[in-house]
Order: C-alpha cells, then structure tokens, then sequence
C-alpha cells in the first residue's frame, strides 16, 4: 500500500471512530460504483449521511477540507443518490457531511466535522 493510500485509509478509520462515538451507526466504507466512491455512509438518528473524508499530515498545501470541491460535493450527492436506491434504507432525510483530519507530527489527529454542507 503507497503512503498516501495508507494516510487516506487511517483518516477514513479516525472518521469512522468520531462518528460512532457520537453515537451513529456506520451503514457502509468505501462504497464504489464506477462513478466514484463514497468514504463512509452512516445514519444520524433517522438521518441519512454521506460523509466525504479529506485527510492531510500537514497544512503545506492547504486544510484538508479545501480539498472538498464544489464539483467533488456534486458527484458525492450523486453517489449518495445511488446508494439509496441499491440498499433498503428509507431516512427521514439525507446530508451531505465532511469531516477533515489532520496528521500532525505528533499527538492525536484534528478532526474538523462541517456538518451539512450541500
């Protein structure tokens, strides 16, 4: 597994832990199709959310959100979209979220969770 590969993986493990720390259930990881993927899908309560995760070990080139673009939260919605239709889920509602995490050099990771973004 390439470096960058295993930083995203352990990003989408810390997402995964706050959110099931905050009491949701993490309905899927990684769900592909060939349009794309989405990182996690979990449920808030009767909420549905299609959570987009950026993670960084610095913030040379930017916080790991400003990844996140307008084009990139467009294809997540779609892709949310087509989850819903292959799984046997019926939420009150559906959000799109993105959690951001940052891999200092040392000490736990940063999490950012900007919550309902689209």
């Amino acid at each position: 597994m390439r470096a960058k590969d295993a930083v995203g993986r352990y990003g989408e493990d810390v997402a995964a832990a706050h959110v099931v720390g905050r009491g949701w259930d993490v309905l899927d990881r990684n769900w592909r199709t060939r349009d794309g993927e989405l990182d996690l899908v979990a449920l808030d309560g009767d909420e549905l959310v299609v959570i987009e995760v950026k993670t960084r070990r610095s913030i040379a080139f930017g916080h790991p959100a400003e990844a996140v673009t307008p084009r990139k939260l467009a294809r997540v919605r779609r892709l949310g979209a087509q989850w819903l239709a292959a799984h046997d889920v019926h939420p009150r509602s559906v959000r799109v979220d993105v959690i951001a995490v940052l891999l200092p050099a040392r000490g736990a990771a940063e999490i950012d969770h900007l919550v309902g973004v689209v």
